[in-house]
């Protein structure tokens, strides 16, 4: 919030100003070794000044890996539920050493402070998208979680905007700044395996599942749960707490407004659009961050399959992985293959694709790499790991095929167009409308 500047007297101020000028020539200016950035603290001028919105689960952790950054300088968080601001408040006051850490509800507050130069979006799927976008139109770069879209149209709005409004922006994508799984892609996309055939990603649930209403809860006051806030852009429903903390489809819930509407219900992503978006990110870079696949094909035998436009197939598959964690990627050539996943072990058709070099084994899925090359690349305007044209094409490619296993049948697209072709049914599940106010 602006600050009332008091009006001054031109005559007391000049005596002020003479009086304060002495003392100065007879004072020594004593500045602190922290404002030069010795001792191993970061100027002021270095330091990257962050706000948090939507800080529950993930975003906490999200907020552990940006404060351990020594750049950083975490000032404000926005969430809808007060309990958070205070909870998330007192984190960074802790760490801080002071009590500064504004608590706003409204993130267009946040957004308003010109002081910040970004921020973490780490809310519910419903919001992500629109305060990315909102963000951007704010001149602040963004690290925002995933799914970072609910559609098709959203993904390329989003990559239009981050283009056109030249900001930095990072999807919470952090496998790709983890060695193993980078050296995995680089294999692929150097043709150390051949001509690549096919690329394999893991769905975590491959079904189009449907986010029911839980039975109506009393809705609190908006200073302790904002829901109208909380909803946003979402279809409206009647509040129940069990929603505001992710969600638990075998008791009914689910993030608000994950995919599209057909016949007045909302299509949830499943393990597609959730976790698997991981997975098919990393095949997106396998194959070269080329444009999402053209044909996607009902799933048959626990696999759907889909096909680039040069022929690659990118396999969605639920079994038959090497045992090397959560979210693994296989990459298969002419002339050899690899597997990954999140226990950070590659396992390679020969021995000699390594080349004599030893890549680090990093466990877990931690994003603290991923938050770094966000930081560097606010500071030097580069392109981040997880770009916003990066996450368009993975996200798409989600989208597509999730409307083919709710479709249960063949669909194809038209990367010129950006839709479907001669498929009303599908182009209609491209988009969906946002409630009032909001616009992306």
């Amino acid at each position: 919030m602006s600050k009332i500047v008091p009006k001054f007297q031109r005559r007391s101020f000049l005596k002020s100003s003479l009086a304060t000028a002495g003392a100065a020539v007879m004072a020594p200016t004593i500045i602190p070794s922290s404002a030069l950035g010795r001792d191993g603290a970061v100027a002021p001028s270095e330091r990257v000044v962050v706000g948090g919105i939507g800080i529950g689960g993930r975003g906490t952790y999200d907020l552990g890996c940006f404060m351990e950054q020594k750049d950083v300088q975490f000032v404000a968080v926005c969430d809808i539920k007060e309990a958070r601001r205070v909870a998330v408040k007192k984190i960074i006051d802790d760490k801080n050493g002071n009590q500064d850490c504004a608590m706003i509800k409204d993130f267009r507050e946040l957004l308003d402070n010109k002081g910040i130069d970004a921020v973490l979006i780490a809310t519910g799927p419903n919001w992500h998208a629109t305060a990315a976008m909102t963000a951007a139109k704010a001149g602040k770069d963004m690290y925002c979680e995933k799914p970072c879209t609910k559609n098709i149209a959203q993904s390329l709005i989003l990559a239009e905007t981050m283009r056109r409004t030249g900001r930095v922006f990072q999807a919470g994508t952090q496998r790709r700044n983890l060695p193993h799984f980078a050296f995995a892609c680089e294999l692929a996309r150097s043709g150390k395996l051949g001509k690549l055939k096919k690329v394999f990603a893991h769905p975590a649930g491959m079904q189009a599942m449907m986010s029911g209403w839980l039975i109506p809860e009393t809705e609190p006051n908006k200073d302790v749960v904002d829901w109208d806030m909380y909803l946003g852009p979402a279809a409206w429903r009647p509040f129940h707490s069990a929603l505001l903390d992710g969600f638990n489809f075998e008791k009914g819930g689910g993030f608000v407004g994950a995919l599209n509407v057909e016949n007045g219900r909302k299509i949830m992503g499943g393990g597609v659009l959730e976790w698997g978006s991981h997975c098919v990110d990393l095949c997106q870079w396998a194959v070269g961050d080329c444009p999402p696949p053209v044909e996607y094909n009902a799933p048959k035998d626990g696999e759907l399959v889909a096909r680039y436009e040069n022929g690659v197939e990118l396999i969605f598959r639920e079994k038959g992985w090497i045992p090397l964690g959560s979210c693994p990627v296989r990459f298969e050539g002419e002339t050899g293959w690899v597997e990954a996943g999140d226990s950070g072990k590659l396992v390679l058709s020969s021995p000699e694709l390594l080349a004599g070099r030893t890549v680090q084994e990093i466990g877990g899925y931690p994003a603290t790499f991923h938050v770094r090359d966000f930081l560097d690349c606010v500071k030097t305007r580069g392109q981040t790991k997880g770009n916003a044209d990066a996450a368009c094409n993975a996200h798409i490619a989600c989208h597509a095929a999730n409307i083919a296993l709710l479709l249960n049948r063949q669909v194809k697209y038209d990367l010129a167009k950006q839709e479907f072709i001669n498929d009303e049914q599908a182009n209609r599940l491209r988009s969906e409308a946002l409630r009032e106010p909001w616009r992306l």
